[in-house]
């Protein structure tokens, strides 16, 4: 772990940064806990590192990290968006308790929630089954009786929440980049937001914009 830090420290041509994330520890939540966040809390006391996080595409073993751990951010992909939010559950309430700062990727599902619910469409890095579909299906009528393109909403619904520090969106060109910042800057009538939770179609306790 220290190698692979100090050779990264070399390639990049710092001395510290900001975040040290622990990558995708799904089956290996004991050396996570036990072996490698030590290791980083320590260069954290050094001054080496700013914080430690940990990425991961599921809420469970992050919530489980949250409780056992001093962590200061996580990187959760495609668990909290407009198609699902499992994670208001438990993970989110436990981040806003200790001041863990949320960073989200994957809010569009692996695309779903940019494309719609079109023939080809992707949800967990595969072809969305039918009943994706047809949800999507749904989030998208309502967003058209409103007017909203279905990526705008996608876009501006997660950061409603108070634990989601940023959102994480890639980019493949630079009108890609600013047809992203056009969106969370979209106006969007709150009617749209209580249409989608009198359909069942959003979690009775998720935030959302104002």
């Amino acid at each position: 772990m220290l190698r692979s830090f100090e050779e990264s420290l070399q390639r990049l041509g710092l001395e510290r940064v900001d975040i040290l994330h622990i990558h995708d520890p799904d089956e290996y939540y004991r050396e996570a806990l036990d072996v490698v966040f030590p290791v980083l809390a320590d260069l954290r006391r050094q001054g080496v590192i700013r914080a430690v996080g940990a990425g991961m595409n599921q809420w469970g073993m992050l919530a489980d990290f949250a409780r056992n751990a001093d962590f200061d951010c996580f990187l959760l992909a495609g668990r909290y968006t407009l198609l699902e939010q499992g994670a208001l559950d438990e993970l989110l309430p436990l981040c806003e308790e200790k001041d863990i700062g949320v960073f989200l990727g994957g809010v569009f599902n692996s695309g779903i929630l940019a494309t719609g619910a079109s023939p080809g469409a992707k949800y967990n890095y595969a072809d969305a089954p039918p009943e994706v579909l047809e949800k999507v299906s749904r989030i998208e009528a309502v967003c058209a009786r409103h007017d909203v393109p279905l990526h705008v909403a996608a876009l501006q619904f997660p950061l409603a929440h108070p634990a989601i520090s940023s959102l994480v969106v890639g980019a493949r060109s630079t009108e890609e980049m600013q047809a992203n910042m056009a969106a969370l800057w979209t106006a969007i009538p709150e009617d749209l937001w209580e249409e989608l939770r009198a359909e069942g179609l959003l979690h009775e306790e998720a935030p959302v914009p104002l």
